[in-house]
């Protein structure tokens, strides 16, 4: 099974109506954007975008937890 990586919402300002704080969003891998210390995750829209990486904490998941969320449509 893939791993999931996951982090919570700490900031959204001047996100407002596409991050909602203190939620958890399931990273999707993009080095390209972690070169310019941005963050690829699933918004309120449903839609991937970029965030500004310090909008964000990383969180540890169980594994039984990860993936039920891994399987949230």
């Amino acid at each position: 099974m893939k791993a999931h990586k996951f982090v919570v919402c700490v900031t959204n300002s001047g996100y407002e109506a596409s991050l909602e704080l203190k939620k958890i969003y399931e990273v999707i891998e993009d080095s390209a954007a972690a070169a310019h210390n941005q963050i690829r995750v699933v918004d309120e829209s449903g839609e991937d975008y970029l965030f500004p990486a310090e909008f964000f904490a990383g969180i540890e998941l169980s594994p039984s937890l990860q993936a039920q969320l891994a399987n949230v449509a």
